[in-house]
């Protein structure tokens, strides 16, 4: 990928903002209780609702199996993540559809690029491609892929997954796959490529950001960690990519517009536009322009309404 230059879609000088869909993952650690029981009707309410309010993104991420002994934290309720963009393209406009985060190494990245540019070109070129290395060793096993070989699966995969977007006939020789003479098609809206934003928090994602991807988005946001990442994936930037720029992600704590009529979790932020504004707004300060938004809620309807508030009363703040 260090052959292409950096796409950057985020417009200059703002602070844009995204969700993680909700029912479409339902992890303990981040599932509202209101989630167990929703389904179809409920996630594209919610994608409407991102569209409406100018979000820049929602997101779906990407499991294909949860091995026994972590589905009790984690569930087994993973919504396969091209099926579930694909389907709320056609019920969105402007929103864009990203991928937080894919693995490729899962797959030949053939079947990753197919999948991604047939999305881009069906909603119109709304597609981010948010990709990872994976966690789950056990998963890892099941789809019979190497799991100590992550990383370097995942460094050639995106070698060819950008090959794949910029020519219909691409050309690969690696460690693993060798690609000639082969065509795919539909091209992708996005021009030159669609972008890939890195996921993940380690070291090794950190560096592999900065000298794969045209943007980092982190797993979690711990502020006093987020200047030093920052400025780890800048520094290792400039040493393998020069002057190429690269969008920055954050994550913001649990929000709640308004006074919430329950108890927050520690480190939520309540209350009017200027006060939640001013909490993302500190985030940029530390380089992020890009920033996943979550809302506590008790119902759909709840959610909606939050989603609906901070784009009409935080969102005008951010730039």
């Amino acid at each position: 990928m260090t052959a292409a230059r950096a796409v950057q879609i985020v417009p200059p000088g703002r602070l844009v903002y995204g969700l993680q869909l909700p029912v479409a993952a339902q992890s303990t650690v981040f599932a509202q209780p209101w989630e167990a029981s929703a389904g179809t009707t409920e996630l594209v309410r919610v994608a409407k609702a991102c569209d409406r309010a100018g979000f820049f993104y929602i997101a779906a991420c990407d499991h294909v199996c949860v091995p026994r002994e972590q589905a009790k934290a984690m569930s087994t309720v993973w919504y396969d993540t091209i099926a579930t963009l694909g389907f709320l393209a056609a019920a969105t406009k402007h929103v864009r559809l990203m991928s937080y985060v894919w693995i490729p190494a899962y797959r030949h990245p053939l079947l990753t690029a197919k999948a991604f540019m047939t999305l881009d070109a069906l909603s119109g070129g709304r597609v981010i491609l948010g990709c990872g290395a994976g966690h789950l060793q056990g998963e890892f096993a099941t789809l019979g892929v190497d799991f100590t070989r992550r990383g370097k699966l995942m460094d050639e995969a995106l070698d060819v997954v950008v090959a794949a977007f910029l020519e219909e006939y691409p050309s690969h020789d690696g460690p693993t796959w060798h690609i000639h003479d082969v065509g795919l098609r539909p091209r992708p809206v996005q021009q030159p490529r669609p972008p890939i934003w890195v996921g993940g928090n380690t070291p090794a994602a950190l560096r592999r950001a900065a000298a794969k991807g045209d943007g980092w988005v982190p797993q979690g946001t711990f502020r006093d960690q987020f200047p030093t990442q920052v400025a780890t994936i800048r520094e290792h930037r400039k040493k393998v990519r020069g002057d190429e720029p690269i969008e920055i992600g954050a994550n913001s704590p649990w929000l709640y517009v308004g006074k919430p009529p329950f108890e927050m979790p520690p480190g939520a932020v309540t209350g009017g536009g200027d006060t939640i504004a001013a909490s993302l707004l500190e985030l940029k300060t530390m380089g992020a322009n890009l920033c996943g938004v979550r809302f506590r809620s008790r119902s759909c309807d709840e959610l909606c309404d939050q989603i609906d508030a901070f784009g009409r009363e935080v969102a005008p703040l951010l730039g």
